[in-house]
């Protein structure tokens, strides 16, 4: 038996995108036009599958083609946003802010409140890179030398974090 098909899931690219649920205008903004650049670029939508920053950027994806995947916090799939084709139903509650954070091969943290800061430190500690548009400032020393690599707009953001994937420098 061969590898993966071409284009199959588990070729693809997949950025997680992070963020509150209760986002301010400027965020949702953010977050619509992340998620039109991920679909855009071909990528996958990874989020946390609920409202506010997931919300809007798999708004976006949508709007554009693309494939976005929800792992929500919890048992029941209907609470997932309308815009997730793929819901995980975790029953983790925040514990699967885990799952969002490894499922990508980066993550784009778009504003944020405590959740974000504790999918940003996750992602530092499973090597995962960040890239934040308007999210935590965070000192290098204080990080364990991990840095968030910080872009003034979506387009931007999308662009650095599909160059850590590519192995090429952010």
């Amino acid at each position: 038996m061969k590898g993966p098909a071409k284009g199959n899931l588990m070729t693809k690219r997949c950025i997680a995108v992070i963020g509150s649920g209760t986002a301010t205008e400027e965020e949702s903004r953010n977050a619509l036009e992340v998620g039109r650049e991920i679909a855009r670029r071909g990528a996958v939508l990874v989020c946390g599958g609920l409202t506010g920053v997931m919300e809007a950027a798999a708004k976006g994806a949508k709007e554009m083609g693309g494939l976005t995947l929800g792992i929500i916090p919890g048992e029941d799939p209907s609470s997932a946003n309308p815009y997730i084709d793929i819901v995980i139903p975790s029953g983790l509650g925040i514990a699967r802010n885990v799952l969002v954070v490894s499922s990508g091969q980066a993550v784009i943290a778009v504003g944020g409140k405590l959740g974000t800061l504790s999918e940003i430190a996750i992602a530092f500690v499973i090597k995962r890179p960040v890239v934040g548009l308007g999210t935590w400032q965070i000192e290098k020393a204080r990080s364990g030398g991990n840095e968030i690599i910080f872009a003034r707009d979506a387009k931007e953001a999308v662009e650095k974090a599909l160059e850590v994937i590519e192995g090429k420098s952010a």
